[in-house]
């Protein structure tokens, strides 16, 4: 009898490449699921088990409510019995809206603004004194003990330091009853008329009493309203003039600087919140940064003359109203268009940027006569801000973008909040001092701060400490220490963003979940994998059930319980080859096992390439946190880029040296981050990033539209000779486009069959039978195949297939190559796993002729990679450097690590603490560092190299001595 309260139980699972297998999963274990790259691992754990958990959430709501949440497709398995609640955590990236941060994601942000809310202290951003509040009550007692037999004025303040003439503010002043008002230090008769200078700033207020100060009963009474009309005119603030001084002292019931009488609002979450307008900075609206004009790039070249086109946004001369506003500036400032920009006045080129109106005279020579000229111009500064600022144009907005740069927002200094919300303090800190401080950095602050919290504070401040220490642990827990609460959600990777989610999931303390992950090791340095894995297993003893869904060899040694599915990838996998602990793992017959084993390896290269003695030079980098640094990249050679999550990898390559090179190569837009100098681009022809962005998001991409072969399939069709007898055009060809395409399913070869309150049903079309095109486009045939059978072809049947058309056969080798030959040519992309995503990505790129001096950068090639998809990856990546390119691979696998001819090692920490250069050298060179976190893995993985080769001569000689 199966015990449902210890084994989770599959049943007959049939979902994408899966063979009806069954398989029993521990509960309460941590269970790893491995295999190569699109042998079924995610179909498994993600669109079986994970879907099969959400869709019996769903059905748990009413009929009615589910026809609001739409349903979700039961998978394709016979049944799931011992399910618990199911959480996925996977590598889908985080929020990319520039309002989400670390902070907020985590929820630690939030708990911030409630502790600054309700026990901060507040100070003057005039004089940096204390703030202080009162009640009315505390006000009255101050007034008499203060001013006790003293005559006084009770005054409201309605303007301060304001131009205006303010006739409108006078009359209703006038109506409401009063008679005396104070305008800039003078009392006077409201009475008699009110005049001031408009141009000029005022400060008035309502004289409200004037009393005697005695210590009597009625007096208690008329202070008391007085003081209650005063907070009501004066906006909770009032004033009171002694007679015969000038300065007045200032009470008020919300937060005041006693000195200068400014006061802020009583604060509450929302004044810390840069998504609120309680909070935000006006200027930049909470973000952080404003779009400011680069003069340098409406004067590209100043030796250049406007007439020449030294204006970039308007071109060269041509018979416009703008030009014939520049030839009146140029009569105004004695300068002609034909002169050089740098020898035109600065005045006249201030007028030119931000315009001025003027009329003046000047000697007409034909006419002898003095004429009057007109200047009315806007300016192209601001031309340009505006189309950016008000602009519905797409296209406009872009244009006006390339005239400007992104800065830190000068009236918030990038801290997003206004400037009241900065003078709020606790321990010294304000709240975005706080935000960029590193994790590891404010986790200490924290540990510090309750002692030097007085008796209040600490009553208010004990739980929510709690909570944001807790969190801030777990952050720690899975080596995010080196972020901030102010890092942008979208600058975050894949496996940082999961890492959050993860640390979130273990903060909330569940109980009895399934846990399923994907890959929450990519992006993470050997040292740290340690602490991700006591992270899954302390949710494993909470008693939780685990899935990770990974190929890294100390996750898969540290499993309860493996399952390894095989033995090859796409129609070729999806069975269950093996499962047991780790232990029994290394006894069974599979890739996993023999690479667990040492039986297979990924070969250390005999020698490291010389190279062609040629490098890039790039000096003085200093963007986010390297510091000042300079690095050398050798060509000809496989470059690795190594070093701890956050030491500054991609802040080095991705935001500073491809932006530069894709500038000088291919005129890229993006600005690369801070650095001094770059030579040696002229010994590179192109550079060619190959990132983790997905390549489609839609059923209708797959990687024959991706790769772009698939256009040359459709050109090849037309030129059969029945489909030129008809005369059709590659369009005929495309399910995307009406003419070839099924109309009754728009290409899409399924039909949705709405259920209402169910699911949604999909069901082939019936009348192309899932084909995707109409009859017509079905029989044009290419030796016996129409372009139905074309898609529905593995790479591997392509390549033979379409052996003698070079353009086809050269793009379908290349995914061949890189080990997708089991993949089908027309496969939604929505439906490939991460690891094959990318490898199309690489494919897509090496198809392209190389000319021997090209540049390649790869981020993190190896995710979702097994062993053996690496080691096919590695022979494609060096097949392109013996051809004379220098690739350049961003990584933590040692794998890869150990192959490259040349190591630049970043660190030593992450975050602050990272940003220099370790060390560079061979991999043996590397090794041997004392300082360098890579070096230590890499010793370890070099010697166990050197002891499998010596073992291995060893067995050859005794099997020649045997003979």
């Amino acid at each position: 009898m199966i015990n449902y309260e210890e084994n989770i139980e599959v049943r007959g699972a049939r979902v994408h490449n899966l063979k009806n297998i069954d398989v029993t999963i521990p509960r309460e274990k941590l269970v790893v699921i491995t295999g190569l790259s699109g042998s079924g691992k995610s179909s498994l754990a993600f669109d079986t088990i994970y879907a099969e958990g959400q869709r019996r959430y769903i059905e748990t709501f009413s009929a009615y409510a589910r026809q609001f949440l739409g349903g979700l497709e039961r998978p394709d398995v016979d049944k799931i019995d011992g399910l618990s609640p199911v959480i996925a955590i996977e590598q889908k990236t985080t929020s990319k809206s520039p309002r989400s941060t670390v902070g907020t994601i985590t929820e630690i942000y939030d708990f911030l603004r409630l502790l600054f809310a309700r026990a901060a202290d507040a100070y003057s951003y005039n004089t940096g004194e204390k703030m202080v509040s009162y009640s009315d009550d505390q006000i009255k007692e101050l007034i008499k003990t203060s001013f006790s037999d003293k005559k006084i004025n009770v005054l409201a303040p309605v303007i301060k330091s304001r131009k205006g003439h303010y006739r409108e503010l006078f009359e209703q002043i006038a109506k409401q009853g009063f008679v005396k008002v104070r305008v800039d230090g003078e009392i006077q008769d409201i009475r008699k008329g009110m005049k001031v200078d408009r141009y000029k700033t005022h400060d008035i207020e309502i004289v409200i009493d004037r009393l005697k100060i005695t210590q009597t009963p009625e007096l208690d009474k008329r202070l008391t309203e007085s003081i209650n009309t005063a907070m009501y005119s004066g906006d909770n603030v009032l004033m009171i003039l002694e007679e015969g001084t000038a300065e007045p002292r200032y009470f008020s019931r919300d937060l005041m600087c006693p000195a200068t009488g400014i006061s802020y609002p009583v604060p509450e979450p929302n004044t810390f919140s840069f998504n609120s307008p309680k909070g935000m900075c006006p200027h930049c609206n909470g973000l952080g940064k404003v779009y400011r004009i680069n003069e340098d790039k409406i004067f590209p070249n100043r030796k250049n003359s406007i007439k020449a086109g030294g204006i970039a946004p308007l071109g060269e001369y041509k018979n416009s109203w703008a030009f014939k506003q520049l030839e009146t500036i140029a009569s105004r400032y004695q300068f002609e268009l034909t002169d050089a920009i740098k020898d035109i006045p600065d005045e006249a080129l201030n007028v030119i940027l931000y315009g001025g109106k003027e009329s003046f005279e000047v000697d007409s020579k034909t006419l002898g006569v003095k004429r009057t000229y007109k200047i009315d111009y806007e300016g192209i500064a601001h031309f340009i801000k505006s189309q950016f600022d008000e602009s519905n144009s797409t296209s406009l907005r872009r244009w006006a973008k390339d005239y400007m740069d992104k800065k830190e927002c000068p009236d918030c200094q990038g801290s997003r909040l206004r400037q009241e919300s900065l003078y709020f303090k606790i321990g010294q800190r304000n709240i975005a001092e706080l935000s960029q401080m590193d994790i590891s950095e404010l986790a200490i602050f924290f540990d510090g701060l309750f002692p030097k919290l007085d008796t209040n504070q600490q009553k208010i401040a004990e739980e929510i400490l709690k909570e944001i220490k807790v969190r801030l642990r777990f952050l720690l827990d899975v080596g995010l220490d080196y972020l901030s609460l102010s890092r942008s959600s979208k600058s975050l990777s894949g496996g940082e963003a999961q890492r959050i989610r993860l640390a979130t999931q273990i903060g909330s303390q569940l109980v009895g979940v399934l846990y399923i992950l994907d890959e929450p090791s990519i992006g993470l340095h050997q040292r740290d994998n340690r602490r991700l894995i006591k992270s899954l297993q302390s949710l494993r003893d909470i008693g939780n059930s685990v899935i990770v869904v990974e190929h890294d060899r100390d996750m898969i040694e540290n499993a309860d319980h493996v399952i390894d599915i095989g033995p090859r990838a796409g129609r070729h996998g999806g069975e269950i080859i093996s499962q047991g602990t780790p232990s029994d793992l290394k006894n069974h017959n599979t890739l996993t096992a023999d690479y667990i084993t040492g039986k297979r390896e990924i070969p250390v290269p005999k020698r490291r390439r010389p190279g062609n003695g040629n490098a890039i030079v790039l000096t003085g980098c200093s963007g986010n946190n390297l510091k000042n640094i300079s690095a050398a990249f050798p060509l000809g050679k496989m470059i690795g880029v190594t070093g701890v999550s956050g030491s500054g990898k991609s802040t080095l390559i991705n935001e500073t040296l491809y932006p530069i090179m894709n500038a000088h190569y291919f005129n890229g837009v993006k600005k690369p981050m801070p650095y001094k100098k770059i030579t040696g681009l002229e010994f590179v022809d192109k550079v060619i990033d190959i990132n983790q962005s997905p390549i489609g998001r839609t059923p209708r991409s797959n990687p024959a539209t991706y790769t772009g072969v698939f256009s040359e399939i459709r050109s090849l069709f037309t030129k059969t000779p029945e489909a030129a007898i008809r005369g059709y055009k590659p369009g005929r060809f495309s399910f995307n486009v009406k003419g070839g395409r099924c109309e009754t399913c728009q290409g899409g070869g399924l039909r949705v069959i709405e259920m209402n309150f169910l699911p949604d049903v999909y069901v082939a079309c019936e009348t192309c039978n899932g084909k995707r095109f109409n009859r017509e486009t079905l029989e044009i045939r290419y030796k016996g195949k129409s372009i139905a059978d074309v898609l529905e072809m593995t790479i591997n049947e392509a390549v033979e297939f379409f052996e003698n058309i070079p353009k086809i056969y050269r793009k379908l080798k290349t995914i061949q190559d890189v080990g997708l030959g089991y993949i089908s040519l027309g496969q939604q992309s929505t439906t490939l796993s991460g690891g094959e995503a990318q490898r199309i990505k690489l494919a897509t790129e090496l198809s392209k002729r190389d000319t021997g001096n090209t540049f390649y950068i790869l981020d993190e090639p190896t995710t979702g990679l097994h062993f053996e998809d690496i080691r096919v990856l590695m022979e494609v990546l060096n097949k392109l450097v013996d051809k004379g390119n220098t690739v350049l691979v961003i990584e933590h696998n040692m794998d890869v690590i150990k192959m490259v001819d040349y190591i630049l090692d970043i660190g030593y920490e992450g975050g602050r603490e990272g940003g220099k250069i370790v060390a560079r050298g061979t991999p043996e060179e590397v090794a041997r560092d004392k300082k360098s976190y890579t070096a230590k893995f890499l010793m370890q993985e070099l010697n166990k190299h050197r002891e499998m080769a010596k073992k291995g001569s060893e067995q050859r000689a005794e099997t020649i001595v045997h003979r």
